[in-house]
């Protein structure tokens, strides 16, 4: 099967995804602009998830252009992801609420830590189901992003236990890395 079922069914989730994180914004109680105070560390939280969300949204979109089927292994490793996706909401409100906190920040990292491994799962399913010659292959070699991610997340759980503020600052520091467009699978695509 051709991946567009796949395609539009995590496109919804991720909408909804978005719009949850984007619920648990509160109206400030007062009109004023002190009132806006106490909810920048949620909105910080907030704008900082979305980014995330997005970059997972504009990756997996380029993935599945570069890929030619989908299996039912591929599908699995696309929920796998989406399951760990659709936890940044609770994630992200805990983290906004309890910013100085370390277990926000540790669990925050975890998932931030699963979402990354479910994605090079899926890509990993994606890869092996078009064999060894896969354009995806080819265009996902030497990873430098994919690769440091893990380890810089792992780096902030840990800082997390000290500092939750270095901790995000690490997972804001990966977020920056891959804001940068990524654009070895479009090319990879261009040149086919």
């Amino acid at each position: 099967m051709n991946s567009n079922r796949l395609e539009a069914f995590s496109d919804g989730v991720i909408a909804i995804i978005i719009t949850i994180m984007v619920l648990e914004l509160k109206v400030p109680h007062g009109a004023t602009t002190a009132a806006l105070v106490p909810l920048i560390p949620v909105f910080l939280g907030y704008v900082l998830s979305f980014f995330y969300v997005g970059i997972y949204w504009n990756n997996h979109h380029h993935l599945l252009h570069a890929c030619d089927k989908v299996s039912g292994g591929v599908l699995w490793a696309n929920l796998h992801l989406l399951f760990w996706l659709s936890l940044f909401p609770v994630t992200t409100a805990w983290l906004g609420e309890n910013g100085s906190a370390s277990a926000p920040a540790v669990l925050y990292g975890v998932v931030l830590l699963m979402a990354a491994l479910a994605y090079w799962i899926l890509q990993g399913s994606i890869i092996s189901g078009q064999g060894p010659d896969s354009l995806l292959k080819k265009a996902v070699r030497g990873d430098w992003k994919g690769k440091a991610s893990p380890i810089l997340y792992l780096i902030g759980i840990g800082a997390a236990f000290w500092d939750a503020r270095i901790a995000e600052g690490v997972y804001t520091l990966v977020a920056m890395l891959w804001f940068v467009p990524d654009r070895r699978i479009e090319n990879a695509l261009a040149h086919e």
